[in-house]
């Protein structure tokens, strides 16, 4: 199959229904993948950005081979279906393997090891994990000492199992790195090494050690994998509080990657090559840069350990692409921004067809000068976790419309509703009639593990169908592109990371001079959002800003989540009833980061005004001082995500001048 061009052949697929052998379990359907070319080249990794040309490979067999051996592996430890295997990992092979791997043999917990340690500890009780994958101790790494200092807090640990950095280097460097390695773990614990700083009930493994001695030809035990079983856990909220973590199964996922793959078609198979950049504990990387390629056959290049945020990735991304003949990527705005510094040159990127990009709106300025400096075409989409992954897409053979989150993925269902005061359904939207945006389908998550977080998240639409609240504001067109114009939901979303405001609020709550606590994120044109904090004091308290900042600054257990600025204000703007109003706040920012990248850009003088249009969304509106200037605002407010309308301010009459 070609792939999707428009609505019509989205309900053409529709027609013929799910395929009835569809994979019941993600690791039958990567064992499906590679058989349509065992020899076929599944899985590259290269450490470091001047090392791109020098990556190790893995096969599909051998791909195949390495998820077994990790899931007999996990068996072996007494993994069952219900078990929870939290891993703690950068992008590594290894990562690919526990992931998969630990969906054969029980639930895999992904857990950002950009995280605090507390966090860290927080999100392994509140899934009960009962194996942990992580890093051993490594030169330049604090992922094990932020992991090990909350170990003794996780009563359902049993099994910690180590992947040692120091296994991936080989040649000359080899004994060198293994030295350092040995090193760092006496300097961290002294003679004691590993052992003495892991509680005595946990049991410790070596990675690499112990599935060398699996068998990777076949999954050990009698399980059988049911699409209804749980394959995964991934979290969504903030890091304060409940944390919110998504149970998906494996018919989730598989229905998913399947949608997806019908979506791009050719694109995406055999002969194919995909890069990712983004993290391994986000859905996006798992699923578009993981399972939907390893279904069809295709090959996934894994760069850095940090992705996209390795030394050199970014400056050397065109290298990269020509290199290894990518020709798919994705990504956030974020990245196409930077990007857009990284002149292309005398590289052939002639092989990239497509860029995906999610997680927030693309700036107007960015998708135009990125798509005319590279010629590479960007597709907008839409996702979330409770949705697996991917809910709508532009489509790869047809109009791409600039701003529009694109078509829906065939199988997944997905309207705009009209609900009332308490969040009950009142009707369908007409055509491009603003409403909550709803998505059903087999790709619907199960829920949240904490039962009262699920409250408000399913609609009863009357037609028998279980329908998810994304808590998102959108339309859609006569043509069914959908378009997002706000989010009911306050995260704010920086750099593609989703941070719940109440994971800066209620640290600020628990300093004794703040009353009100509010968070909201400003517009940024590298990072999409930025994290702002507005407090109002206590009577007769005192605080400046700075004190309040290094309070929360050890308060604070996610570093994305630190407020770029906290802001004080005498009296908090509220609602009728006494709420706190965040648009007022969030607007403040918005004009205020307009107005200083229009004098950053040169342009002085310059009046912003907010428009807020019910069927579009936020609008902005600029007067500029001087017509010569229309340039320079045009750019300069192009690499935000919002329309906006320029005109020039009047000048004044020869009598109004005397």
């Amino acid at each position: 199959m070609k792939g999707i061009a428009n609505v019509d052949e989205v309900l053409a697929i529709e027609t013929q229904g799910l395929p009835a052998d569809l994979p019941s379990s993600t690791y039958e359907m990567i064992c499906r993948g590679a058989a349509i070319n065992p020899s076929a080249p599944a899985l590259s990794f290269f450490a470091t950005a001047d090392d791109y040309r020098n990556a190790e490979c893995w096969t599909y067999s051998e791909l195949v081979r390495d998820i077994t051996r990790t899931a007999n592996m996990f068996s072996r430890l007494g993994v069952q279906r219900d078990s929870v295997i939290a891993y703690v990992l950068p992008n590594l092979p290894e990562t690919h393997f526990v992931i998969w791997g630990g969906e054969a043999a029980g639930i895999v917990c992904a857990i950002n090891p950009l995280l605090e340690q507390e966090a860290i500890g927080q999100l392994l009780n509140a899934a009960g994990a009962s194996v942990l994958v992580t890093l051993a101790p490594f030169p330049g790494t604090d992922l094990w000492q932020k992991v090990q200092a909350v170990l003794h807090k996780v009563s359902s640990l049993k099994d910690l199992v180590l992947v040692n950095p120091a296994e991936r280097v080989t040649g000359s460097k080899q004994s060198a790195t293994r030295m350092l390695q040995r090193n760092e773990c006496s300097r961290l614990h002294g003679e004691g090494g590993v052992r003495g700083a892991v509680p005595a009930h946990i049991e410790i493994h070596d990675f690499g050690v112990a599935i060398a001695q699996e068998s990777g030809t076949a999954l050990q035990g009698a399980r059988h994998i049911g699409a209804d079983d749980v394959s995964s856990y991934f979290c969504t909220g903030g890091t304060t509080g409940l944390p919110k973590i998504a149970m998906r199964r494996h018919g989730n996922e598989v229905a998913n990657a399947w949608s997806t793959g019908q979506f791009f078609g050719d694109s995406v198979g055999p002969g194919k090559t995909l890069f990712c950049g983004l993290p391994l504990f986000h859905v996006n990387a798992v699923m578009a840069t993981g399972l939907l390629p390893f279904s069809k056959g295709a090959q996934v290049v894994l760069g850095t350990p940090q992705g996209y945020r390795g030394d050199g990735v970014v400056k050397r991304f065109w290298e990269i692409v020509e290199h290894h003949r990518i020709n798919f990527f994705s990504g956030v705005p974020t990245l196409y921004a930077a990007l857009l510094d990284i002149p292309v040159g005398e590289h052939d990127v002639s092989s990239l067809e497509y860029g995906l990009c999610g997680a927030a709106p693309m700036p107007v300025e960015v998708f135009r000068t990125f798509q005319e400096r590279t010629r590479i075409r960007i597709l907008e989409g839409y996702g979330l976790t409770e949705g697996t992954c991917v809910s709508s897409v532009n489509p790869p053979l047809g109009e791409r419309r600039l701003g529009s989150i694109g078509l829906r993925i065939p199988g997944q269902a997905m309207k705009a509703v009209i609900v009332d005061a308490d969040g009950r359904y009142v009707r369908d939207c007409e055509i491009d009639e603003v409403g909550l945006l709803t998505i059903s389908g087999p790709n619907i998550f199960l829920g949240y593990i904490v039962p009262e977080q699920n409250k408000g998240l399913w609609l009863d639409l009357g037609d028998g169908r279980c329908w998810l609240n994304t808590g998102d504001l959108g339309r859609c067109d006569v043509d069914g592109y959908f378009w997002l114009t706000g989010r009911k939901k306050e995260v704010i979303i920086r750099g593609g990371h989703n941070i719940d405001p109440a994971a800066i609020e209620e640290p600020l709550y628990r300093h004794p001079a703040v009353k009100i606590a509010a968070a909201v994120g400003r517009p940024d044109a590298h990072a999409g959002e930025l994290p702002i904090a507005y407090v109002q004091l206590k009577p007769g308290a005192t605080a400046t800003e700075d004190e309040l900042a290094e309070f929360v600054r050890l308060e604070i257990g996610e570093r994305a989540a630190l407020p770029k600025r906290i802001r004080i204000l005498d009296a908090m703007p509220l609602t009728g009833v006494g709420k706190i109003f965040k648009p007022g706040l969030k607007q403040r920012e918005t004009v205020d980061a307009l107005q200083s990248a229009l004098v950053e850009a040169g342009v002085e003088g310059a009046t912003v005004r907010i428009i807020e249009d019910t069927s579009r969304g936020l609008s902005l509106h600029v007067e500029l001082p001087d017509p010569a200037l229309e340039a320079l605002a045009t750019s300069a407010l192009g690499r935000f995500p919002f329309a906006f309308s320029l005109s020039v301010a009047a000048r004044p009459s020869r009598s109004e001048q005397c």
